[in-house]
């Protein structure tokens, strides 16, 4: 029985976590699975298997929505020009990315490239991927801008926005990687039933990691958290993620881990599309 739960959760984080088909189920499945070691977890709580039976689900209709677009016609339609097609011919539109059409325009200037990770603090595949990403994130090119937006699915995934907005907000964007522990390994919950149980949760987070109360509490609410939520609504829209974590480099192209063939494939295949963007 153990092993067959550890190859269902090694599948999991290679898949993804994808958008519940109803935002009750978005809802409810907030909660990540705590280790063996810890305490149980609220029987309001979903179970491990329920969260990663559903994200499952979710993603694949999300891959074969992917294995549609494969289509040879889209590929002839976004097709890059030969001077900027990626080395080697490893990588195919449709296959290991997909073209996002029409484009959408960046916030960096002319000769920078920007990738973005849609990510949901409270998915598994998100949590795997973390250190393959703060690793690649730590070479990049002065070049290649990176940030990490967080999904906006339903209340409890906006929670968990909040949390990474204000870390990010007061300069703690390190952090990120402990929120992942804290969910992830030590089996804590960081979002709750409502909004004033999920602060208080998430000040207690804070505060353990060593952050200041009052200052917490003030960037929470205020103005620059308030417009980084507004701004990853706007993203939700342009953007159509329904399964993380996703990857979008330039305005241009979407891949995912599943998608690149794992984390270390997929760190490869962001470098070469950035590559690309810049030439």
């Amino acid at each position: 029985m153990k092993k067959l739960i550890l190859v269902f959760a090694a599948a999991a984080a290679l898949v993804g976590c994808g958008q519940k088909s109803t935002p009750v189920e978005a809802d409810a499945a907030a909660t990540p699975a705590a280790p063996a070691e810890a305490p149980a977890p609220s029987t309001t709580a979903p179970s491990a298997a329920e969260l990663d039976q559903a994200a499952t689900a979710a993603q694949e209709s999300e891959g074969a929505a992917a294995a549609a677009a494969g289509d040879p016609s889209l590929e002839r339609l976004v097709a890059m020009p030969e001077s900027t097609q990626l080395p080697g011919g490893r990588w195919k539109a449709g296959t290991h990315y997909r073209p996002i059409v029409p484009a959408q325009a960046t916030n960096v200037p002319a000769g920078q490239v920007e990738v973005i990770e849609f990510l949901w603090l409270a998915c598994a595949a998100c949590y795997s991927v973390n250190g393959h990403v703060q690793s690649w994130k730590a070479k990049l090119p002065e070049w290649v801008k990176f940030r990490q937006e967080h999904v906006m699915w339903g209340p409890s995934h906006r929670g968990l926005a909040r949390l990474l907005y204000t870390l990010e907000v007061m300069g703690r964007g390190d952090l990120v990687t402990a929120a992942f522990e804290e969910l992830h390994r030590n089996g804590r919950n960081l979002v709750a039933a409502n909004d004033a149980a999920t602060e208080q949760l998430q000040v207690a987070f804070a505060k353990a990691q060593g952050l200041n109360e009052a200052d917490f509490k003030r960037e929470y609410k205020g103005f620059a958290v308030t417009t980084r939520l507004k701004e990853a609504d706007i993203l939700g829209r342009r953007y159509p993620i329904d399964g993380t974590p996703a990857f979008v480099v330039n305005g241009k192209y979407m891949t995912m881990m599943d998608m690149a063939g794992g984390a270390a494939p997929l760190m490869e295949l962001l470098s070469d599309l950035a590559a690309a963007e810049k030439r």
